[in-house]
């Protein structure tokens, strides 16, 4: 078994940035040897510690089959995953960036449809006139499927999402979406608004570590340093 410690950055975006300037606050200095596109990473003068710069959502499968021994992600990403993935992980601690919203938005000229309760209104008339179901474009599906479940709306469809969500509703391949937002602004600028009671869940980026027992040297006291 391998004696390094394996720590997971996302590889891109607001995420890395904040998360790089964790390590930079406690003078752990990054090398990466090909520069910013580098997926592997060290830590200067620490040759027991190996950086792998990853997607947010792979980085928790990677904590889950215990491959990484500490990651950064986001916990609404955490919420998603599979529950004996989320079985296998610690939720060190919450940090204070990342924060966003996981919310239910319906196009905005939908004016009869306020709350939940109007959803699944429209839900049964979709089903009875139409003789089709409400889609919902996410890449949030188990969050999704089980928030809308414990409110009573039964009569829907999931979408995957590949990419921009907010366009689903003006493409004709979804009537609804549910998506990650932090101001709300995208949503705006696409002719969609949130339902007053449409909050799934609040979210923040975490550290997280694996719960796999390990006694790799150093591991607690890195935890700490970068927890506190």
């Amino acid at each position: 078994m391998s004696n390094f410690i394996n720590i997971g950055i996302p590889s891109k975006g607001r995420l890395k940035k904040d998360v790089l300037k964790i390590f930079y606050k406690k003078k752990l200095k990054l090398i990466s040897e090909r520069g910013e596109r580098d997926l592997i990473g060290s830590i200067k003068n620490k040759s027991n510690i190996k950086i792998l710069y990853l997607h947010a959502r792979e980085i928790l499968e990677r904590l889950g089959d215990g491959s990484l021994d500490i990651g950064f992600s986001g916990f609404d990403l955490f919420k998603e995953s599979a529950v004996n993935t989320q079985n296998k992980i610690n939720i060190v601690s919450k940090l204070n960036f990342g924060n966003a919203d996981l919310v239910i938005a319906i196009p905005d000229p939908w004016i009869d449809v306020q709350t939940i309760a109007d959803l699944e209104e429209i839900a049964f008339e979709f089903r009875d006139k139409k003789k089709k179901r409400l889609r919902v474009a996410t890449k949030y599906p188990n969050l999704t499927r089980d928030f809308l479940f414990s409110k009573g709306v039964t009569q829907f469809k999931l979408v995957d999402s590949l990419g921009a969500t907010e366009a689903y509703p003006f493409t004709g391949s979804a009537e609804l979406i549910t998506d990650i937002t932090s101001t709300g602004e995208t949503l705006k600028a696409n002719n969609l608004r949130v339902l007053k009671d449409g909050k799934i869940l609040k979210s923040q980026a975490c550290i997280f570590t694996s719960k796999k027992d390990n006694k790799k040297k150093g591991l607690k006291n890195l935890i700490r340093l970068l927890s506190k």
